[in-house]
Formats: structure tokens, C-alpha cells, sequence
């Protein structure tokens, strides 16, 4: 695999301008897009407080302005780290605090560089994101043993890509967790290969302990890094031959010490698995398999290409079947010309980390695998495997064939930048789920005056609350409730302009008969709708 550089010169150059573009497309207009539903949490987490402290605080059916949201979307002097991660414990255990610990000291340390919060926040992401350039590099070096063409390609192809691009502008934990995938498996390949040479090279307690470490701190970064784990030890068992050998022998006792490590917060999720159970319900809500298909389908284009839409018309149909095409002859010539030291391992780590939310999606129902983020070892190893067909077609065969081959690598790498321009200067995207409409929703607030909008803490609508916070008018008025209670002040009479924030139906009765109004709906979407009261 020697021969796989990257030619000819032009190309060379192509890859450089791609690296300089992915770079300087993650730092550009990081506030641009809506701060949504979850990044609202991740600022609560920093913030040391818990979801029940602040319905008490704030959802107590009085009339409040955006400053005292903003008091539970800061770092303060009355919570400390410690409260971060008790935040974490007591709402969300299945976010372990790994990244929430990093990105609160990051916010404390560079805060008040940043013009606003959110650049703040989200700059630690784009930075993290970099650290895929030498982290990809060691993993395709470890499986290919080539110092350019696969690296670099892969590189280009990770930079260019908007799906990470869309988390390497976010404030979650998920560039992280593409990072520590890179590096833990990276870390293994290196154990694996060292643990061929003589014992004075360097030690294996070493080797392994590097793996070790790094497993340790992807599983802290987020808990499906079990699965990628299952991907490593599959591996190593197959390419031993089912031997108890001393490899073998070296990872099980390496992830004994990870999870041995990890088992603190192992401890808390199992102490508190019905939070866990609450919070991750929704992956069970069921979805027609047509439905299944479609997003997997639209997952696939979107490493490489990304239209911000569903499979709803002729071109993006053509568009997704090119790339299914791309991934699955590339993930068919790397079975053919390679070792099974290399494809094997790219195809567990593609294969075995999927199945876990997939097959039970079949079997059961459920939308587990919908979640792009859920999938990102497997968009890894997809990119890899396609870095690795670009780099063998542009070097091999006739001129005519390499040409086609490298205009097409060109394609699709251009066809990833020209996304990721259209995603950088967009104020919202497909990764914003149920905040997608809140732009226009904040639109709609704005334009009346002295607007005061009602809502309560059923579902979304608690983190939808805190996202329009950062977009309405400093002047916009809250008057938030909890489920449980009623509405039990009046609207001041100085507000021109009533808005409620999707409502239940008995929600929408109460208020309409308590002041004599009538709410009719000024925008709907698949996720909620704002009413306006009038008469």
C-alpha cells in the first residue's frame, strides 16, 4: 500500500485548500445558527443547577424577563464544578461529565473573550474538532502504513464533511466523542502492532495503558462508546483466531482498568437507571420502517453531502443512491484489497456499533438509529473506507481511469464544502430538530410590541423557552408555569401582545377563559406551534 500518495501535484494542492477551508468554515458565524433545545441544557449543566431547581425558580406562573433565564445559562459564583457534575448525576445520566467539566472551565477561562455566550461555548467544540486532523492521521497510518494519500484523504474528507461540521459548531459532547473514537482505536492498532516487537522497544504496560486511558476517556465522553469497545475486542478475538494469546490477554486487562475507571459514574447511572429510562424514552417511539429506511438512507448522504431536506424529490433521490453506490463498493474493494487486519476492523467499526440501535429499531420498533450522533463511529469508518478507494483508484490503473477517479474525489469533497458554506451561514439546520422553527417563531414575537409570551414545562417546551430567550427582544415578558399548576395571575395589562408557546388543549381552554381571549395559531410546525390571543 506504499504507493498510495497523492497525486498528481494539483491534487496535492486541492487536499491543502480543502484542509484550510474546513478549518476556517468551523470558526465562522458560530453564533449564526439558533441555540437550541439541547446546547440550552448543556448551559444548565455548566451552570450547576438542576431542571427541578430552576421550574421552581422560574416556572412559578410569574411574570419574569429573559435576564432571569439567563441567570441558569450562565457560569456564577454560586455553583462550582462540583454542582456540574451533580446536575448531571441527578438529570442527565446518560451525559457523562467529561465534556461538560472541559467546556465549563474553557467558559470560565475564555468567557469574556468572546462577544456572547454562545460563541463562548461553542468555539470549544470547534477547536475540539481539529484535533480529528492528527487523530485521523494516526488511525489510517495504523491501519495503512502509508504517510499520505489515505491520511489525508480521510482528513479532507472529515473536514469536509457537514455532518461532523454540524457538530463541530455545537455545544454537546459529540466532536468530542468522534476524537476519543479516533484516538482509543488508534491507541489499539499501536498496542496491538508493538506487542509483535521485542519487549525493549517499549513496554507493553505502556502500549496497552495509552489504550486504556483513552477508552477510559471516550466512555466518560459518552456511554455508546461500550459499543465501539465490543468493535475492538470482536476484532482482536477474530484476527487472534479465538486464541487465548498474550494480546488477548493485554485487552482484557486494559479495559478491565478502563472500566474500572469508568465504574463511578457506572454506579450513579444504575443508581438512578429510571432518570436514565425517563430521559431516553423517546428512542422507543414508534416509526413506520419506511421511515427507518429513509433516514438511514439520508444519514449515508449526509457525511458527504448535505441539503438540508428529506428524500422528497428526483435529485436527492439521484444524490443518495450515488452515495450509497460510493460506500458500498468502497466498503467492497477494501474486502478485496486488503488484509484482514485492516478491513476488518474498518467494517466492525462501521458494523458493530450500528447494530445495537438498528436491529432493535426492526425487531421492536423504535427511532434509536435515526440519531445521526448515535452513529458517529460508523460515519468514521465509512469515511475511512472511501478515503481509502479514492487513494488506491487515483494511483492505479490507466490514465484515463485515474482521472475519472479523481474527478470524482474532487466532487465529493467540493459537494462537502459547497454544504458546509450553505450550513455556516444559515440560521438553522436539520440538527436542531425541535428548535428548527424557532427563528421564526422569534421573528413572529418580535415584530409585535411589549409582547409577553406563556408557557409551560410539558415536554420541549422547557428548552424551547431558553432558546427563544437568546433570540427575543430584551424587553419580551415569560410567564411560565409547571404542568401541575394553574395559571394564577393575571396578564399585565400594559402587554399588547399575548403569545403561547404550544399548549395543551386544557392549557389553551384556561388561559383563553381566564382572559376572556381567543388563541388562534400563528405558526405550526411538526414539533410545536405558537398561538396568538385576540379576540
Amino acid at each position: 500500500m506504499r504507493h498510495l500518495r497523492i497525486a498528481p501535484n494539483w491534487l496535492r494542492y486541492f487536499i491543502i485548500m480543502v484542509l484550510v477551508l474546513g478549518v476556517f468554515f468551523r470558526f465562522v458565524n458560530l453564533d449564526k445558527k439558533v441555540f437550541w433545545h439541547d446546547e440550552t441544557y448543556t448551559m444548565l449543566r455548566l451552570s450547576g443547577y438542576t431542571t427541578d431547581e430552576v421550574k421552581r425558580q422560574v416556572f412559578n406562573s410569574r411574570i419574569i424577563s429573559a435576564e432571569s433565564l439567563f441567570r441558569y445559562q450562565t457560569i456564577n459564583s454560586e455553583r462550582n464544578l462540583s454542582d456540574t457534575i451533580r446536575s448531571l448525576a441527578i438529570d442527565d445520566p446518560q451525559h457523562p461529565p467529561l465534556y461538560y467539566i472541559i467546556a465549563r472551565v474553557w467558559v470560565q477561562v475564555f468567557g469574556q473573550t468572546f462577544a456572547n455566550s454562545v460563541i463562548a461555548v461553542r468555539s470549544l467544540s470547534a477547536v475540539i474538532s481539529l484535533l480529528v486532523i492528527p487523530a485521523m492521521y494516526w488511525l489510517c497510518w495504523e491501519l495503512f502504513k502509508v504517510p499520505l494519500g489515505v491520511c489525508w484523504i480521510a482528513i479532507a474528507l472529515v473536514l469536509s464533511s457537514p455532518l461532523q461540521f454540524a457538530y463541530a459548531q455545537e455545544a454537546r459532547e459529540y466532536i468530542l466523542w468522534a476524537v476519543t473514537i479516533l484516538v482509543s482505536s488508534a491507541a489499539l492498532l499501536r498496542a496491538i502492532r508493538l506487542d509483535s516487537k521485542p519487549k525493549y522497544v517499549e513496554s507493553p504496560v505502556f502500549n496497552w495503558g495509552i489504550y486504556s486511558l483513552s477508552l477510559a476517556l471516550s466512555l466518560y465522553t459518552f456511554l455508546l462508546s461500550g459499543f465501539v469497545f465490543i468493535a475492538h475486542a470482536m476484532y482482536v478475538i477474530i484476527t487472534n483466531k479465538f486464541r487465548w494469546n498474550q494480546t488477548v490477554k493485554n485487552l482484557v486487562v486494559a479495559s478491565l482498568v478502563s472500566f474500572l475507571f469508568f465504574s463511578p459514574w457506572l454506579l450513579i447511572l444504575m443508581g438512578n437507571f429510571y432518570q436514565f429510562e425517563q430521559t431516553t424514552a423517546w428512542t422507543g417511539t414508534q416509526m413506520p420502517l419506511i421511515n427507518l429506511i429513509q433516514s438511514w438512507i439520508l444519514q449515508i448522504t449526509r457525511i458527504f453531502f448535505d441539503f438540508n431536506g428529506n428524500l422528497d424529490n428526483i435529485f436527492s433521490y439521484f444524490i443518495a443512491i450515488f452515495f450509497l453506490i460510493l460506500v458500498g463498493y468502497a466498503i467492497y474493494f477494501l474486502y478485496l484489497t486488503t488484509g484482514i487486519k485492516t478491513w476488518l476492523f474498518i467494517i466492525s467499526l462501521i458494523c458493530i456499533p450500528a447494530l445495537p440501535l438498528v436491529l432493535p429499531d426492526l425487531l421492536f420498533g423504535g427511532m434509536r438509529s435515526i440519531s445521526e450522533r448515535y452513529l458517529i463511529p460508523s460515519y468514521l469508518g465509512i469515511q475511512i473506507a472511501v478515503a481509502y478507494l479514492f487513494a488506491y483508484q487515483v494511483n492505479s490503473g490507466k490514465f484515463t481511469r485515474r482521472q475519472i477517479w479523481q474527478v470524482m474525489g474532487v466532487l465529493v469533497i467540493s459537494l462537502g464544502l459547497i454544504s458546509i458554506f450553505v450550513s455556516s451561514v444559515s440560521e438553522t439546520w436539520w440538527n436542531k430538530v425541535v428548535s428548527d422553527g424557532n427563528p421564526e417563531v422569534a421573528r413572529i414575537i418580535n415584530q409585535s410590541q411589549n409582547s409577553l409570551l406563556i408557557s409551560n414545562d410539558v415536554g420541549i417546551n422547557y428548552g424551547n423557552v431558553f432558546s427563544l430567550s437568546y433570540l427575543l427582544e430584551p424587553e419580551t415578558k415569560f410567564l411560565l408555569v409547571q404542568q401541575r399548576n394553574s395559571l394564577s395571575r393575571g396578564v399585565n395589562k400594559m402587554n399588547e401582545s399575548i403569545f403561547i408557546l404550544n399548549p395543551s388543549n386544557s392549557f389553551r381552554r384556561e388561559i383563553e377563559g381566564q382572559y376572556r381571549l381567543r388563541a388562534y395559531p400563528v405558526y405550526v410546525d411538526r414539533y410545536y406551534s405558537l398561538l396568538k390571543l385576540g379576540k
